[in-house]
């Protein structure tokens, strides 16, 4: 066998064994974080589009739990809206963009019996108007982002 031989010998046999460490085995994936990815990237867009909708219902929930004067309430209804608004809309363009940042490293830790922390935690905590279990992707949509638990 010459030189030649041997080392493409040697180096077919690294890099099969390299690919063999890399397998995933059967019952380890690490599905979690590229399913919150997409998820995200999905779902972010479509509570931009709810912004409104959303940001009306926070201010009459919000307007109706204080115990202030009608003419407190008035003067704070079209500002409180418009901001309101815009929280919610940049939360939900947050969501997104984690869910972009976060589909990388989904894809790196499939094969891994490992999970990454959320980028942005509200998604997974927040109150959400629409909130599905199931065995693929869990559905959470309309989420209010100005008011805790996170």
């Amino acid at each position: 066998m010459n030189k030649l031989h041997r080392r493409t010998l040697r180096s077919t046999a690294a890099a099969l064994g390299a690919l063999l460490l890399l397998a995933p085995a059967a019952a380890q994936a690490g599905t979690e974080t590229l399913i919150r990815s997409v998820s995200n990237v999905v779902l972010g867009p479509v509570e931009v589009l709810m912004a409104p909708w959303l940001a009306g219902q926070n201010l009459y929930n919000n307007l109706n739990s204080i115990d202030d004067t009608t003419a407190v309430r008035v003067v704070y209804a079209v500002p409180g809206y418009f901001w309101l608004t815009t929280v919610q809309g940049g939360a939900s363009l947050l969501r997104t963009a984690t869910g972009f940042i976060e589909f990388l490293p989904g894809l790196v830790v499939l094969p891994l019996d490992a999970e990454l922390d959320p980028l942005f935690d509200p998604v997974e905590r927040g109150e959400a108007m629409i909130d599905i279990e199931n065995d693929w992707v869990p559905i959470r949509l309309g989420i209010n982002y100005t008011t805790p638990p996170f």
